[in-house]
């Protein structure tokens, strides 16, 4: 069909033919530049009997197991947590085990700590070490103060029937020699005793502790204590790692072990416990009418206030002597953390996942309201059922949220922040920022804590799945919903930052500069843009499911991600994996030129004519100009003599051979090219280059002369050849008068300058800077707050 568009012409109205083509063609066959599309091989383990290549578990898959009985006790005159803890670990692997591995990550707190000792001066771990003249006195604090001891103080270790165990403290772990080997099939049964001071977690020398640890509250003299990675606990045994004992130095987080938990924790009589699993004794421990609301709770539509504000108020007026012990038991739980504290408000509802009820609850003290009490366990509830939509039903019977000015989650249990002022008012950006945050928390009860990923060795196996299923939540939670992380328009500022800056996403969690865009952001776009641009929703909700119902209560790695989305897919996402988790290579594909062709119809009498009007289109030479001034007379024209045929010769006068070329030509057409000859479609050759480095689709929009548009996506293999130039002809019933590349900003490109053909002008800095500030002047920082005081004034209450 070559003989269709023979002739083409650019913007800038130069003639090329469809050799130009060719030659591009040529030039595109000599680049062998293969490297996104070469199949992840060496950078993923060999498939075997434990992890298959489709990503599932394999049919000899094993994993360790270890059941926890443990009695706590709490003192809130010291701030210290007692223990002694009866652990049974038992060794489905088939391996002998001659020594076990244990965390004890409060020894961050240890004054000898790795994590103190390796801090910057720059406040930032990895950064450089130097002093400024803007470095402040908490920081300095921060750096020198080493008068708390928060470590795990170990008190004895013995088996079963008493006898002690030779143990060894490596810095955040712990090993114990057992006495014979523990063979498969066997289990080993120890005990623990131990105790450590809970660390103020808003002390600024003490920032390593802010996942867990207590805040005091001077206005009522009161505590709430967020109790996590308080117990010496077992690391994990697997068949990829041995044993994943790397030292916890505060940003890596935990990697570990399913089993069964019994906890008993005393506290004084007057808080409120909350904690991972179901409570085993409320007529113990809760009066009769907290009870009561309990159970109206459990089938109620809004939540049930269990424990008042004003109850909570009068218990911040006394400080009880006497003391309860709350018990919880926990199934099938890598982890377990709990909450005291007698500031405390509760309030509950039922949420039904998949026929079963979970009791959504929520703790927070009265600084928290408002907010918390109209929002906290409607997120929780909200983030349990869209959550469940995308992986599974949430199996577990409690998933509790708590206001404690932090972040940080547990199986059944997180720790959230989200204050208002004390007026009761707030700004959008706390309102938002709170809901965000439960939702991120309470969706960590899905990843890590049941699709049991590895957090010390590779944050975004659950920061980043979990930014994405966030992302997805809030945009179920309200159309406008402000999400900081998922578009892809939000990641571009970190994308196109110093390459020295940046880590590949696949990098271990130790050793990140910038953990939020790495680990969470960066891959929860990652997903994002395979949901909507790479997979479509249908293809990849189907492969995300299937991931999540694989690795339910085991322990995946990245192969068994990337695996799994490929073979529940159907589609080959090598090239995605290593340009997104692989490369710190940015998105930057540039249309470079565009070139019009139209049909050659082979009629003379239409295509001469259009080249006599081509011709006279062109402006005439300056030089041709100017002679017809200065030279009166040209040779030819003194002189008839030298004239012949060629000085008259027309050769875009239509000749009767032309015509009878034509009708040969027009007989020796089939009825399909006759069509397509008479159909007067427009060619465009669209040329693009990856500038940034990292292939993605080309999804392109056409603008017509009507000022109609349609849009085309062309999947990213067309970059399989070439890795920085295409080229790629569009055939269209109307003429374009523009192209936009990515107009619907879906891919995370970092300049979008080179997007448009004919190019456009963009803002300027100054612009941009000023349209921000206007929307940012709308309101002040907190709209709710100043409407409030401007009522107050003219009079008009509240």
């Amino acid at each position: 069909m070559k003989h269709f568009y023979s002739l083409f012409k650019t913007y800038a109205l130069i003639m090329v033919v469809i050799s130009t083509m060719a030659v591009s063609a040529l030039a595109q066959s000599e680049n062998t530049d293969k490297s996104y599309f070469r199949q992840l091989g060496q950078e993923l383990p060999t498939p075997n009997n434990y992890r298959t290549g489709s990503g599932a578990p394999g049919h000899e898959y094993w994993q360790q197991r270890a059941d926890y009985d443990i009695k706590v006790e709490l003192d809130d005159e010291k701030q210290r947590i007692t223990g002694a803890e009866t652990v049974t670990y038992f060794n489905n692997s088939p391996d002998p085990l001659n020594y076990i591995w244990l965390q004890l990550d409060q020894n961050i707190l240890d004054k000898e700590s790795d994590y103190y000792k390796t801090q910057t001066g720059s406040g930032r771990r990895g950064g450089v070490s130097q002093l400024t003249d803007k470095i402040t006195t908490s920081q300095i604090k921060a750096l020198a103060d080493r008068s708390f001891d928060g470590g795990h103080k170990i008190q004895y270790v013995r088996d079963v029937a008493g006898n002690p165990l030779k143990y060894t403290i490596v810095k955040t772990m712990m090993r114990i020699d057992l006495p014979k080997p523990l063979r498969k099939g066997e289990k080993f049964v120890f005990n623990v005793g131990w105790y450590y001071n809970v660390n103020d977690r808003l002390n600024p020398a003490l920032a390593a502790g802010s996942r867990g640890g207590c805040e005091f509250f001077p206005e009522d003299g009161n505590w709430l204590y967020s109790i996590t990675q308080w117990f010496p606990r077992m690391a994990v045994y697997d068949d990829y790692n041995g044993w994943n004992h790397k030292q916890f130095l505060g940003q890596g987080e935990f990697s570990l072990t399913f089993g069964n938990y019994k906890v008993a924790i005393t506290v004084p009589s007057d808080h409120i416990v909350g904690a991972t699993g179901v409570l085993q004794n409320p007529q113990q421990v809760l009066t009769a009418e907290q009870q009561r609301r309990f159970n109206e709770a459990k089938t109620a539509k809004k939540p049930v206030v269990i424990v008042t504000q004003a109850e909570a108020i009068e218990k911040e007026k006394t400080k009880a002597k006497d003391k309860k012990t709350w018990i919880y038991q926990a199934e099938n739980v890598r982890d377990f953390a709990f909450t005291s504290s007698r500031k405390f408000i509760w309030d509950a509802m039922g949420v039904n996942i998949g026929g079963k009820t979970v009791m959504a609850m929520s703790y927070y003290p009265k600084e928290a309201n408002p907010l918390y009490g109209q929002y906290s366990t409607e997120a929780v509830a909200h983030t349990l059922r869209v959550y469940s939509k995308y992986t599974f039903d949430y199996p577990y019977p409690v998933a509790i949220s708590v206001e404690a000015s932090n972040g940080m989650e547990y199986p059944m249990i997180c720790f959230n922040y989200g204050r208002p002022e004390k007026d009761g008012t707030y700004s959008d950006r706390i309102k938002y920022g709170a809901i965000s945050v439960i939702i991120h928390e309470v969706g960590h009860n899905f990843f890590p804590m049941i699709v049991n990923s590895d957090e010390r060795n590779w944050t975004w196996m659950d920061e980043g799945l979990n930014t994405f299923l966030q992302f997805l939540a809030e945009q179920e939670w309200d159309r406008n919903y402000p999400s900081q992380r998922g578009f892809p328009k939000n990641i571009v500022d970190y994308m196109k930052s110093d390459q020295s800056e940046l880590e590949p996403i696949m990098t271990n969690s130790e050793s990140v500069k910038q953990l939020g865009p790495n680990a969470y952001a960066k891959p929860a776009t990652a997903l994002n843009i395979l949901r909507e641009t790479i997979l479509g929703r249908e293809l990849f909700d189907h492969a995300f499911k299937e991931y999540s119902r694989r690795w339910m209560f085991k322990h995946p790695n990245p192969a068994d991600f990337f695996r799994t989305m490929e073979d529940a897919s159907g589609i080959d996402l090598d090239w995605f994996w290593r340009g997104w988790f692989f490369t710190t290579d940015p998105v930057d594909i540039s249309i470079d030129r565009v070139v019009e062709g139209v049909f050659d119809t082979k009629n003379p009498e239409i295509e001469k004519a259009r080249l006599r009007a081509e011709r006279a289109s062109k402006p005439e030479e300056l030089g041709i100009q100017r002679n017809r001034k200065d030279v009166p007379q040209t040779a030819v024209e003194a002189n008839p003599d030298l004239l012949d045929f060629y000085n008259s010769y027309d050769p875009l006068a239509v000749t009767e051979a032309d015509k009878k070329a034509y009708q040969a030509y027009i007989a020796s057409l089939s009825p399909e090219d006759k069509k397509w000859l008479e159909s007067q479609k427009y060619f465009y050759q669209v040329d693009f280059s990856n500038v940034g480095g990292l292939v993605m689709p080309l999804i392109v929009e056409f603008e017509y002369e009507d000022g109609t548009k349609d849009v085309e996506r062309i999947p990213a293999e067309i970059w399989r050849i070439d890795n920085k130039k295409v080229s790629k002809i569009f055939v269209k019933d109307k003429k374009v008068k523009s192209f936009t590349l990515d107009p619907y900003s879906e891919t995370a490109d970092i300049d979008i300058s080179n997007n448009y053909f004919p190019r456009r002008s963009q803002p300027t800095r100054f612009e941009l800077i000023k349209q921000n500030s206007y929307m940012r002047g709308v309101g002040g920082a907190n709209p709710m707050q100043q409407q409030k005081q401007e009522k107050k004034t003219s009079g008009g209450g509240n």
